[in-house]
């Protein structure tokens, strides 16, 4: 089991990550060594990482535009308005502040389902408020991290839906009559694993105080003022709830392409009410690339290498492997086949991409168990959501640190990955083997 490429190829990943190689240079490198230990030809595995990258390409698309479009809101000064209101509402409450960002990351889920999208305008203008509150970054990490996962792990509306339909269709696929309905119950555990991870993450890990530096992410605007809102603030104001508006339509619709399509029309609109000239555009679109570009080539580098692991066929092998030291105890059998579902998806790096390819393997091994539908769906569900938190790969993590990146003093690894991995895989071990033993 050992010496399975996904096991191998994970952990060097995770191992080089660890030691600060640069991420991007470490996926690269894992997809490589995964097909070398799947006895891939390098051609093969080169095509299949180059292949495999398209799978990404909205999404890298998508952070490029958001990017600019967080500059030009920056840009006009609307920050400062945000701050001070933050200010008054939220001086000297730390950990209420940190609840509030986790719940706005929550309604991105289901109420207004924009997922990572808010991220890029949300946070960067948030900066200086968490400094002069000396809040640790880690925590409204975790609280992003939170709710980019809990309510669709946990709740059937939104993404939820979907997430909650890809796992009862997967076990209706490989055998196990159930319905979508039956998901919520059998996730109640495994979220508030997650819930109590969010605790722990904001009232005890990372509840000191932090100093930072007071960076400035953008130039100062010249459209900025202190006493009334104006025009070019007003352009940014309407540009970013265009952008919210129109990821609703197209995810309604079943349409592809809401992200970048919506924070395209909104620089449209901006450019319209003056929120910057078209000289500026040029510096927009820089200064989306500086903020978001990196993050957008690990996504698709981390597209490809999730379909190098594919290719080789190991992750069924690993499961089988793993079957054979099963034994007869549900307690060593739900920990180990979610140990696994952790592995795949530190590689794989999204939560909706492994849920079917786990479930080939997790469904007919766990009705040989005898694990209880409701088991089985804890099971699969679980070993999907696990690893999406802590993967260096996965958008749960990039989304987050590239808002609080913004002024580079945000370490992906150390400040986003570990603490979030800790807080959030660690439970829902836990909490999904419990949950799969009493169901």
């Amino acid at each position: 089991m050992l010496t399975n490429p996904v096991v191998v190829s994970v952990l060097l990943m995770t191992v080089l990550a660890l030691l600060k190689v640069n991420i991007l240079l470490a996926i690269f490198i894992a997809a490589i060594v995964a097909g070398i230990v799947a006895g891939l030809p390098i051609s093969t595995t080169m095509s299949t990482l180059i292949g495999g990258m398209g799978g990404n390409s909205e999404t890298a698309l998508s952070y490029i535009l958001l990017g600019a479009l967080a500059v030009a809101i920056s840009h006009t000064g609307i920050a400062d308005f945000l701050v001070r209101a933050l200010s008054k509402t939220f001086s000297g409450k730390k950990k209420l502040f940190v609840l509030i960002i986790a719940g706005i990351a929550c309604f991105s889920q289901n109420l207004i389902p924009v997922h990572i999208a808010f991220i890029p305008i949300l946070i960067p203008p948030l900066l200086g408020f968490m400094n002069k509150m000396k809040i640790d970054r880690r925590a409204v990490a975790c609280a992003l991290t939170f709710g980019l996962k809990t309510p669709y792990v946990l709740l059937p509306v939104g993404f939820g839906y979907i997430f909650h339909s890809i796992v009862s269709g997967a076990l209706v696929d490989n055998g196990v009559e159930v319905t979508v309905n039956q998901v919520m119950p059998a996730m109640m555990l495994p979220g508030l694993g997650m819930i109590i991870g969010l605790l722990l993450a904001v009232f005890v890990s990372y509840s000191k105080n932090r100093e930072y530096k007071d960076i400035a992410i953008s130039e100062e605007s010249a459209h900025a003022t202190n006493d009334k809102l104006n025009k070019a603030q007003l352009g940014a104001l309407v540009g970013a709830i265009v952008a919210f508006g129109v990821q609703v339509i197209f995810v309604k619709q079943d349409w592809s392409g809401g992200l970048p399509v919506g924070a395209t029309i909104a620089l449209i609109v901006m450019f319209a009410f003056g929120s910057f000239n078209f000289k500026e555009l040029d510096e927009m679109m820089n200064g989306g690339i500086k903020l978001m570009g990196f993050i957008a080539f690990v996504m698709l580098v981390a597209a490809g290498y999730g379909a190098v692991l594919r290719e080789t066929g190991a992750v069924e092998s690993l499961v089988t492997s793993a079957a054979s030291v099963l034994g007869g105890s549900k307690v060593v059998s739900a920990f180990i086949m979610l140990l696994i579902g952790l592995l795949v998806t530190m590689g794989i790096g999204s939560s909706f991409s492994t849920v079917p390819i786990v479930a080939a393997i997790f469904v007919p091994l766990g009705v040989e168990l005898g694990f209880s539908p409701a088991a089985i769906i804890a099971l699969v569900g679980t070993a999907g959501a696990l690893g999406d938190a802590g993967s260096p790969a996965s958008d749960s993590t990039l989304g987050p640190t590239s808002g609080l990146n913004a002024d580079g003093q945000h370490d992906h690894i150390w400040d986003t990955c570990v603490p979030t991995f800790l807080h959030y895989n660690v439970p829902l071990l836990i909490f999904g083997t419990i949950a799969a033993v009493i169901l």
